[in-house]
């Protein structure tokens, strides 16, 4: 699936549109996907992850118009920077699953039904790539939505804080209903977010057993950077300092599960 131009919203199913936002890098992929979310013959929306403060994005998002809520899926800045300018600018209430991003509204928790522009959505609490990352489910007509942040990537693999809540939160993705489409912060639409999932779990476990491996050869009190130089030797260099972010997180996991 294609993304648009920047500035651009395209419609991807009844309930939900992306906007491209102009931040492209090699943690950004080509740049963050803010989703709209609304029920057909709704006013109201939902506006999740508004991105960097970036004011032709904003500008975009503010023109819209009857924003009921902004939705965060976790704190980096490449997806909350622009909350609080658009929550000005929309006299719109921002919530979180970290109640320092929250704006006029409550944190939102692991389980809580979120009713916003004619749609109800089921929060869930996905760990690992930070605390705060959540993913949020919505049915509609048969088909499950689920905007899963940087959670689940649209393309490629993301950076990891703790393995373990990681590992948990993809197996609770990969029991999500066959056919579930993933709407990611970064990249294109997940046909199968279900698939997806499994698939980045056994990615998961091949990268473990070659930390294995490397440990075996450097020796146990290897470093992060001494384990990218073996395991991701063949990977783009501008991509290693955040692989060191997730093999220091491979590291602790290894250390204390063996």
């Amino acid at each position: 699936m294609n993304h648009p131009a920047y500035g651009v919203l395209r419609r991807v199913s009844p309930i939900a549109t992306v906007l491209l936002e102009n931040n492209p890098s090699t943690m950004t992929l080509d740049g963050t996907n803010t989703w709209i979310l609304q029920a057909p013959g709704r006013s109201g929306r939902v506006v999740v992850d508004p991105g960097h403060a970036l004011d032709d994005h904003v500008d975009v998002l503010a023109a819209l118009g009857d924003v009921e809520l902004v939705l965060l899926t976790h704190w980096h800045p490449d997806h909350s920077e622009a909350a609080p300018a658009l929550a000005q600018r929309l006299d719109a209430p921002v919530r979180a699953f970290d109640p320092g991003l929250c704006h006029a509204a409550d944190p939102i928790e692991d389980g809580e039904t979120v009713r916003a522009a004619g749609l109800t959505l089921e929060v869930v609490h996905t760990p690992g790539h930070t605390d705060d990352s959540v993913v949020l489910r919505v049915d509609h007509d048969d088909v499950t939505h689920v905007i899963t942040g940087d959670t689940v990537l649209g393309r490629g693999t993301t950076v990891l804080t703790h393995l373990g809540d990681y590992l948990a939160s993809l197996r609770t993705l990969r029991g999500l209903p066959p056919g579930s489409l993933g709407l990611p912060g970064h990249g294109p639409e997940l046909a199968d977010l279900a698939t997806t999932a499994a698939e980045y779990l056994h990615h998961r476990e091949q990268r473990l057993d070659q930390v294995r491996q490397a440990l075996r050869r450097l020796g146990d009190d290897a470093t992060p950077q001494q384990v990218v130089e073996v395991v991701y030797a063949d990977v783009d260099r501008a991509l290693w300092a955040p692989a060191t972010e997730s093999v220091r997180a491979q590291l602790d996991y290894l250390r204390t599960h063996g």
